[in-house]
C-alpha cells in the first residue's frame, strides 16, 4: 500500500455522510414528535496499524483488504429497546443510497461470551472527483445496555489479552444476561405504559 491516507479518504467520506444521514433518521422522527428508534449515533475509521494488525490476524493479503476487509468504516447505532434495533434494520434495508450485502444477529444468536448486538455490512457508493467508488461499512445496531456491556468487556478483553479465568467469564456472561433481562424489562413497562395511556385516552373521549 503506497498512499494509506489516500486509500482511507472514502471511507473517510464515508463515515462522515451516513452519521448524517443516521442523525437525520432521528430529526425525522422528532419533527413528527414521535419515538425516535435511533438513541444516538457514533462513527470511526480502522487506523492503518489496526488494518495490518487484522491483515496479520486474518491472513488477508493487503491487496485483498477492500474486498475482504468489511469493517474498515465502522458506524454504530444506539437505540432505547430491543424492538427499535429491528425498525432501524427495516428503514435502512429500505433505504435506495445504501445496499444490505450481510447481517448478523447476534441479538438472537448471542455469542457465547455474551456479546449482544446486529450487524450489518452494507455497500455504500461515495461521490469522489474521480466518480463514485463503493466501499463496504459495518453498521452495529444495539441498546444503550448491550452497548454498556460490550464496552467494558472490550476494554477488559484488550487488558487482559482475553485471558480471563472462567469465573470472571462466568460472571461476565452472566452480567450480559441481567443486561438483557433489563432491556425486556424496560420494553415491558414502555407497552404498560402505552396501554395505560390508550386506556385513559378512550376514558376522556368517552366523557
Amino acid at each position: 500500500m503506497e498512499n494509506w491516507k489516500e486509500f482511507l479518504a472514502p471511507y473517510e467520506q464515508a463515515v462522515t455522510e451516513l452519521k448524517v444521514k443516521l442523525k437525520g433518521i432521528r430529526k425525522q422522527y422528532q419533527e413528527q414528535k414521535t419515538h425516535a428508534p435511533i438513541e444516538f449515533v457514533t462513527g470511526r475509521l480502522k487506523t492503518k496499524e489496526s488494518i495490518l494488525d487484522k491483515c496479520e490476524r486474518r491472513n488477508i493479503a493487503l491487496e485483498n483488504i477492500e474486498e475482504e476487509m468489511q469493517d474498515i468504516a465502522g458506524l454504530r447505532i444506539m437505540c432505547q429497546f430491543v424492538d427499535d434495533i429491528y425498525e432501524v434494520i427495516s428503514l435502512l434495508k429500505e433505504r435506495n443510497d445504501m445496499k444490505v450485502v450481510k447481517e448478523v444477529d447476534y441479538i438472537s444468536n448471542t455469542k457465547e461470551s455474551g456479546y449482544r448486538s446486529y450487524h450489518l455490512i452494507i455497500e455504500y457508493p461515495v461521490e469522489l472527483i474521480t466518480g463514485t467508488k463503493k466501499v463496504y461499512a459495518e453498521i452495529q445496531i444495539r441498546t444503550l445496555s448491550m452497548n454498556f456491556w460490550a464496552t467494558i468487556e472490550h476494554s477488559l478483553n484488550y487488558k487482559y489479552q482475553g485471558e480471563y479465568p472462567e469465573e470472571i467469564r462466568h460472571r461476565l456472561r452472566r452480567a450480559a444476561e441481567a443486561s438483557y433481562r433489563l432491556d425486556e424489562e424496560m420494553s415491558e413497562i414502555r407497552d404498560e405504559i402505552r396501554e395505560a395511556q390508550r386506556y385513559f385516552s378512550g376514558k376522556r373521549q368517552e366523557n
